[in-house]
Formats: C-alpha cells, sequence, structure tokens
C-alpha cells in the first residue's frame, strides 16, 4: 500500500471522527481498518489473559500518528503509541522541517542477528579457539539444519565468530557468535532455538561445557542508520534566525559527544520516538532500548546515536544504531492494532521498517535539540502536559482547552490546581 500523502495540514485540530476520515483518505484505509480503530477495546480480555502472566485486564495506551515523513522520497503516516503527546508533536514538526531538504535518507542492514553460545572449563582456550574457526563450515551447516523454514524463506547461517573472553575471577571462557539472518522476523525466539540446538556441538569441538546459549541484544551487525539536510532558512523561529539555530543545535550535538551525562538524555529523546514505534508495531522496544544504549557506549565511552553539523546550506543529521524489528511473528500477527499499524506504513518489510525507525529517531532528536536550541524544552512539553493535567483532573472535554490554559497561565500545572479551576468553573 502507498500512502499518498504525510501532510495532513490541521490534523490535530479535528475532532476525532474527522481524523479517521482524513487518514482514510490519505492512506486507502477500508471500513474494517476505521471500525478497528473505533474499537475500545481491541483486545478481549480472554486473550489478554493468553499473553501475560497473571493477567487481571487491560492497560489502554494512545495510538497517535507521526505526521509530515518522507523516508527515501515515500510519504510516511508513522504509528506511535506514547502517553506522552510531546514525542508525537515533536517528531512531527521535526519532519515537517526536514521536507524543505527533501526528507529522510535512511537504509538498514540486513536482519542477522546473533547467538551467543559460551563455553566453560575448556583446557586450552587458545586450541579450542583454532578448532572452532577450523569448523567453520561444519557449524554454519549445522546452524542451516537447525532452521530449515528459515533457510527456504532466504535466511539462515551467515558466519561465526570465536572469542577467548578473560572474565573476573581469573576465569576464561570460549564465545561462540552464531550470525543468523533471521528474514522478516525480529529474531529472538528463532536463534535462541539455534544456540540451544549447536550447543552440544560447539562444546564437542572446544573440549568443553555449554552453558549460556541465548541471543545478544547488542545487535550489531544489524544497524540502521538515517540522515537528513535541511536548509538554514527552514529553521528560522520568530526570534531566532536560521544561522542562530543550526549554531545552537550543532552546539547541543557536541555538547553530547563530550559529556556522557548530557548524551544519556540525548539518547533518551531518540528512544521516546524508536519506543513508540516498536511499541505500535508489535516489536520489543525494550530489546531495542538495550542494544542502542549498548550501542552507543560501543567505543569506550558512551556518547550520542544522532549527531549534527552545520554546513554551507544549513544542517545535516546522521544517527546509527541497532534497530532489530520484525514484521512478522505471533506478536504481530496476533494483534489486529499492530497489523493495522503495519498497514498505515505502507507494509513494510523488517529492513524497511528498521529505516523507518532509525528516521523517526533522528526526527526526534532534531525536535529535541532546536526545542533546547531556542525557547527550552518547556514550553511546548507544558503545554500539552497541561490538557493531561486538566483530564486527570476530570474536565470534561469540552473544558479541557479552558482548563489547560488557565493552568499555564496561573503557572500551576497540577491536578490539585486543575481540580480547584474546574470547582470555580461549576460554582
Amino acid at each position: 500500500m502507498s500512502i499518498r500523502n504525510s501532510r495532513l495540514t490541521g490534523f490535530d485540530r479535528l475532532p476525532l471522527d474527522e481524523r479517521w476520515k482524513v487518514l482514510a483518505a490519505a492512506a486507502g484505509l477500508d471500513p474494517s481498518d476505521l471500525a478497528e480503530l473505533a474499537d475500545e477495546s481491541p483486545l478481549p480480555l480472554a486473550s489478554a489473559t493468553r499473553r501475560t502472566e497473571n493477567a487481571i485486564g487491560l492497560h489502554v495506551l494512545p495510538l497517535g500518528i507521526g505526521l509530515n515523513f518522507v523516508v527515501n522520497d515515500r510519504p510516511v503516516l508513522v504509528p506511535m503509541v506514547t502517553e506522552e503527546p510531546s514525542v508525537i508533536a515533536a517528531a512531527s514538526n521535526a519532519a515537517r522541517l526536514a521536507l524543505a531538504g527533501g526528507g529522510f535518507r535512511a537504509g538498514a542492514d540486513p536482519p542477522v542477528m546473533t547467538a551467543q553460545v559460551q563455553l566453560c572449563d575448556v583446557a586450552d582456550p587458545d586450541a579450542a579457539c583454532a578448532r572452532l574457526r577450523a569448523a567453520t563450515a561444519e557449524i554454519v551447516a549445522a546452524v542451516d539444519r537447525a532452521a530449515p523454514g528459515m533457510v527456504g524463506r532466504g535466511g539462515g547461517a551467515r558466519g561465526i565468530e570465536v572469542r577467548r573472553l578473560q572474565a573476573p575471577l581469573g576465569r576464561c571462557f570460549v564465545v561462540v557468535h552464531l550470525y543468523v539472518d533471521v528474514g522478516n522476523a525480529m529474531g529472538a525466539n528463532a536463534v535462541n532455538a539455534i544456540a540451544e540446538a549447536c550447543a552440544p556441538l560447539l562444546a564437542a569441538i572446544a573440549g568443553g561445557r555449554a552453558h549460556l546459549r541465548i541471543l545478544s541484544n547488542l545487535a550489531d551487525h544489524r544497524l540502521a542508520r538515517a540522515s537528513v539536510a535541511i536548509p538554514t532558512d527552514a529553521l528560522a523561529t520568530g526570534s531566532l534566525t536560521g544561522a542562530q539555530v543550526v549554531a545552537g543545535v550543532e552546539d547541543a550535538s557536541l555538547f553530547a559527544e563530550a559529556d556522557p551525562w548530557r548524551a544519556t538524555t540525548h539518547n533518551k529523546g531518540i528512544m521516546n520516538g524508536i519506543d513508540a514505534v516498536a511499541l505500535a508495531t508489535g516489536n520489543d522496544w525494550r530489546a531495542l532500548e538495550a542494544g542502542a544504549h549498548a550501542f552507543a557506549a560501543h567505543g569506550g565511552s558512551y556518547g550520542p546515536l544522532a549527531t549534527w553539523r552545520r554546513t554551507d546550506t544549513g544542517l545535516a543529521g546522521r544517527i546509527e544504531l541497532p534497530v532489530a524489528v520484525g514484521t512478522v511473528g505471533a506478536t504481530v500477527e496476533g494483534n489486529p492494532r499492530t497489523q493495522l499499524a503495519l498497514r498505515l506504513l505502507g507494509g513494510p518489510d523488517a529492513r524497511e521498517l528498521a529505516a523507518i525507525v532509525a528516521a523517526v529517531g533522528l526526527a526526534q532528536n532534531l525536535g529535541a535539540l532546536r526545542a533546547l536550541a531556542t525557547d527550552g524544552i518547556q514550553r511546548g512539553h507544558m503545554a500539552r502536559h497541561a490538557r493531561a493535567v486538566a483530564l486527570a483532573a476530570g474536565a470534561p472535554p469540552a473544558q479541557v482547552e479552558a482548563i489547560a490554559t488557565a493552568l499555564l497561565r496561573t503557572g500551576e500545572v497540577k491536578v490539585e490546581r486543575a481540580r480547584a479551576l474546574l470547582d470555580e468553573a461549576d460554582s
């Protein structure tokens, strides 16, 4: 499915039923898709009890749409699940700015995951490593035998790596990495099964005992990257020139590159957007978080996943990080909302989805840095937070905007204050 337009002007000001109509026209949704969006209980309780342990009910989060995205010249409507409204607003605004430079360029490596097998009690680790490397062809064949269906779909073994690992307490392990192309799956269950199936062979070759057999969430053979170039004039605000904004964003990037305390928050903002897309598409946001932060420290110190530089024509940004996401599997195929989210994205395969995820992360970072370098992060954030506070205080929909405005005017954006304002309005 090809999205005709991601620039839905005024979408945030429309009532919900009108948003559905606009979305249907832009994304080619059919009546069943709209019915799915209107369903206030998309996951039956009977199904929920089989999806998690000790289930007692449902916990619902809002599904929103990131607008204005163009990735590799293709308009993209980005489904995002988050309770924080400023996340989607910031990503959409940054994507709008990126349109002036033609949108985002993005790509992803083949979906190769890493299975690790830890070998203990190896008498001669160096000799064991040599024997394992010499047996590469035998090990690769064993990987493919463990996953014939995956091989039939074009995936399977893509090589091995053998490491002699010196550990604390004077211990030494031999660790084997099995690299596996998992196709359109995230692949965790598949590579875990492969690690367990191949462990006896690896132990026999090494002359040791197989211990841990599990994937690594540092998916550094499955990186995604995105870039964007925005003309100077497109970045101007009401109070700052485009050149001032460019300089401010670059200085913010350099701060993160020099300081791990700042880099941590810099990357947290990136993951705000990435996690929201992962949740919407049924992917493991916890694995993405672990891999991203480990990758941020892969050079020996913790640094930013995205960087920005001024150019002769404006501002250039780039991001690279592990993105292990899938578009098939029980989690995806068993949830109608997840299937709808993938249709909204145009039915991407795993690599295309990873590229979109990287573009969203870069947009999220631009939105945050531009806000920090201009008006500060609180201005836009608090305006939307005030609406959430008004709702939490029990404001009916017709009064939310008025209560939120009053909260901002008083400077006390708290539930207790909102309740007091509601009482005053009712008296």
